[in-house]
């Protein structure tokens, strides 16, 4: 079975529950404030026997989840009930992503790294319709996510993607080429490519020669640029507090776009180097698309699900329980708990 929300969207709402809890917190603190200008603790408990200390949170802690509820209702949760085969036609694409501790350098804003994943991100919505993989790399590299059409996955993989993921340091290219090319089927000469998306740091001539090969095997080679020819310095944190990479003399290493690498490759693999430094993205995954578009695609068979159950009825009558009991539970002491605490 799988399971999916039929609007996705919707969810973005929940961002309201943190607000909220912001202006309760703001609320409660001005109440408790305005109470200890207007008199002594003491006098006004014995003004006020009957006030509760906890009712307040209680209820808006209720509240809170009813309208939770209400939204993932809204958003329409679903589980795949029928599954069946289908035939498609596509090209199989690998996205390699370099997270490698250089891609955390600024000189593109907010970061190399982080554009890079936007950017990723864009790809894959560019993109659907075909077979897409996932291969991460640093020092090694290894598959993410295999050729799949599971496009929500690979958004959330490479939202994820970061330098610890990597064992070792370094932009292995070569063994990125190479993984890639034996997740191919063997029989596969002409409805592949590959999108290669790093700072090219390490001059790589194993890449090169591993570009050749695959270049031969029928694999499209696209590199994609990421950082500035001056470079930039590479954040690291050094006894606890954010500092930079150095060099055995103790001067910051400053790591720096290798444009001539990048291009060597998509050259050899008769595909494009683009930079997104310089470039819109917008118009670089537009132009991928096209590229893409035109190379032939393969026939392969998938197995779907055409029919979803919603089950957005069970979470409107978990919201309808959490406001009805929001309702009907005063603001006053319980006569059964008295003056007791609960919270201390």
């Amino acid at each position: 079975m799988a399971f999916r929300f039929e609007h996705a969207d919707h969810l973005y709402a929940l961002l309201l529950i943190p607000i909220l809890i912001l202006f309760f917190l703001w609320v409660q603190r001005s109440r408790k404030k305005a109470m200890q200008e207007f008199g002594n603790s003491n006098l006004l408990a014995q003004m006020m026997p009957m006030y509760s200390k906890y009712k307040h949170t209680v209820k808006f802690i209720l509240l809170l989840l009813g309208l939770s509820t209400v939204i993932i209702a809204w958003a329409n949760p679903q589980w795949g009930t029928k599954r069946e085969k289908v035939k498609r036609k596509s090209v199989d694409i690998f996205i390699a992503l370099d997270i490698s501790q250089s891609m955390m350098a600024e000189d593109i804003r907010p970061s190399r790294l982080e554009r890079a994943k936007k950017f990723s991100q864009q790809l894959v919505q560019s993109l659907k319709g075909n077979r897409m993989g996932l291969i991460l790399f640093a020092g090694n590299a290894y598959i993410q996510m295999p050729l799949t059409t599971d496009y929500a996955a690979a958004q959330l993989f490479i939202k994820s993607a970061n330098p610890n993921q990597a064992p070792t340091q370094g932009t292995a290219i070569g063994d990125a080429l190479d993984i890639a090319e034996q997740s191919f089927e063997e029989d596969n000469k002409q409805h592949k490519a590959i999108i290669i998306i790093t700072d090219g740091e390490t001059h790589d001539k194993e890449a090169l020669a591993m570009a050749e090969q695959a270049a031969k095997n029928g694999l499209l080679i696209y590199t994609i640029g990421v950082g500035t020819p001056r470079g930039g310095l590479v954040p690291a944190i050094v006894g606890g507090r954010e500092d930079y990479k150095r060099d055995n003399t103790g001067n910051p290493i400053r790591s720096v776009l290798n444009e001539t690498m990048l291009r060597d490759l998509a050259d050899i693999g008769r595909g494009y180097y683009f930079n997104l430094a310089s470039s819109d993205p917008e118009q670089v995954t537009t132009t991928l698309s096209g590229e893409i578009d035109q190379m032939e695609k393969r026939e392969f068979e998938a197995r779907v699900f055409n029919e979803y159950e919603s089950y957005f009825q069970w979470f409107l009558g978990l919201a309808l329980f959490f406001l009805i009991a929001e309702f009907l539970i005063s603001y006053k002491k319980n006569r059964w708990i008295g003056d007791k605490d609960l919270f201390s």
